[in-house]
């Protein structure tokens, strides 16, 4: 029902740790343009594919996708404390074509964060704005609006987001955390 797609460049450990946060049960797509071991640390069920600039990594994950819903994460999420299943059956009951989350940090910056979710929730009734540290897109959307501009070297996941209708956005109040 949905596959995880990372961009990923020298990550190693990080990247790790997030794919342990991520059921057992969902795909897990690595788009790699990492000079170091990342590669060597990864689990053999991991699908590797070519990485590059964010964007250009998340669309060539995305071209492997074969099920309903993807999910992009940023390579340091700790997606553990996010109810996966309850997002998608809401996601599908509802028909939203992206849905993020309450993205946090540890230690003294989580102020910033909360300021920026509250900035984002209050924008979100006339413009979506998702992060790409956490990006769950309707498969068939998200090939509609024709993927990340990868000619946008940073904020390819605002300027997608804002394709979105807002009648089919929605941001879930779960934190993941990220480094």
């Amino acid at each position: 029902m949905i596959t995880v797609v990372i961009p990923c460049k020298n990550e190693n450990y990080g990247l790790v740790k997030t794919i342990n946060t991520i059921p057992k049960n969902i795909p897990i797509i690595v788009a790699d343009s990492s000079t170091d071991n990342t590669l060597e640390l990864l689990p053999n069920s991991i699908k590797i594919t070519s990485g590059g600039l964010p964007a250009v990594a998340r669309n060539n994950g995305a071209k492997l996708v074969t099920t309903p819903y993807i999910l992009f994460l940023d390579a340091d999420m700790d997606i553990s404390k996010v109810p996966l299943d309850k997002i998608i059956n809401d996601v599908a009951s509802n028909d939203y074509h992206l849905v993020t989350i309450k993205i946090l940090v540890h230690g003294k910056n989580r102020i910033f964060y909360e300021l920026f979710y509250f900035l984002q929730k209050l924008i979100s009734f006339n413009t979506p704005f998702a992060v790409g540290g956490f990006m769950l897109f309707n498969t068939d959307k998200f090939n509609e609006l024709g993927s990340f501009n990868t000619n946008d070297k940073f904020a390819e996941d605002y300027h997608l987001s804002m394709k979105v209708s807002p009648k089919k956005f929605k941001i879930y109040n779960y934190p993941a955390f990220t480094s």
